[in-house]
């Protein structure tokens, strides 16, 4: 399909229906753990089609497990039942580490699963878009070398960084175009790391990169929605604007409504409904309220899809998904 189209379509079509980050919460609908689920393809699959059969979301969503790629790399991950993997530790500290450090096989540790689960779940899914969840370029490098000393990094050996960036985002490039062969129709990419950044080092050390896998990459029938949920969004609304991104998505820690004042209409931008304070952690009538007020903020800007502000955690009660899905269509009427 011509995303760039599709996209186009929805930022006029007079009734706009939701695009939340759900992925996670389909163990529930198999009766499986997480940690299942993230090991077996065909779970992940008939995941996916089961909320493509439940709900009326605009796209099916892969798992966003954002442990998945620096896994690739040899990344320690702590697995639990019921929880989303977060990666432990780190495997890059040095220059010289970071110029020895050899690019993954796509398809090696968990990444072949994930990949096979979008191949799978594209064949039965025909009645909208599929999206491979995906890390973003920063976000990977901090995962490889550790959040903390990444940010200190950036200040005190820049080269560095920069060094595991072209890297990464090689790599990044290379699995993408894995899930391009495997059908799906684009990609999420989770870039919440630059959220932490200054405007000034988000745009020295995230940008280039993530403009470098948009160019590589999106095309008219394969398009890149970028992630970001930090706290310092708004004050790179210009920057973020200029990545080349077929669809901007945001987190519930801005305002959204600020940021659809800031950003160009030309854009589909996606938001923001808490994930875990409402959705998970709410009850279905908090969720309706919540989600009536953001399309009461946000409602009237063309360019504005509904959304969860981040992915939405596994334990979610699928009454507060069915709340918040039925609040969107409630508050068009």
């Amino acid at each position: 399909m011509n995303l760039r189209n599709w996209f186009e379509e929805l930022r006029h079509a007079p009734v706009k229906k939701a695009l939340p980050i759900l992925s996670f919460p389909s163990a529930q609908l198999l009766g499986v753990s997480v940690r299942q689920l993230i090991s077996d393809s065909g779970m992940q699959a008939e995941g996916m089609i089961r909320i493509a059969a439940r709900t009326d979301a605009l796209a099916a969503v892969s798992l966003m497990d954002l442990s998945v790629e620096a896994e690739c790399y040899g990344s320690q991950i702590r697995f639990s039942e019921n929880e989303v993997p977060t990666v432990r530790g780190r495997v890059i500290s040095t220059l010289e580490e970071a110029l020895e450090l050899s690019e993954p096989e796509v398809g090696s540790a968990r990444s072949g699963i994930y990949l096979d689960a979008v191949r799978q779940a594209k064949a039965k899914i025909s009645d909208r878009p599929v999206f491979a969840g995906m890390i973003g370029p920063f976000s990977l490098a901090g995962r490889l070398m550790d959040v903390s000393e990444t940010m200190v990094h950036c200040y005190e050996a820049p080269e560095l960084v920069h060094m595991l960036m072209e890297k990464v985002s090689d790599f990044l490039v290379s699995y993408g175009a894995a899930y391009r062969k495997a059908g799906a129709d684009g990609i999420l990419m989770a870039e919440p790391l630059t959220g932490m950044l200054s405007p000034a080092l988000a745009r020295e050390f995230s940008a280039p990169y993530v403009k470098k896998i948009v160019n590589l990459l999106q095309s008219d029938d394969f398009g890149i929605i970028y992630h970001n949920c930090g706290d310092n969004t708004l004050q790179m609304a210009d920057s973020i604007a200029s990545l080349g991104a077929m669809a901007y998505h945001f987190g519930n820690s801005i305002s959204m409504k600020e940021m659809l004042e800031r950003f160009p209409a030309e854009y589909p931008v996606m938001g923001n409904l808490d994930p875990a304070g409402i959705l998970k952690n709410g009850t279905p009538e908090q969720v309706r309220q919540a989600t009536l007020e953001l399309m009461a903020d946000c409602g009237r800007y063309e360019n504005f899809i509904p959304s969860s502000g981040c992915d939405i955690p596994p334990q979610t009660p699928w009454e507060n998904i069915d709340a918040f899905l039925a609040a969107v269509a409630e508050a068009q009427k």
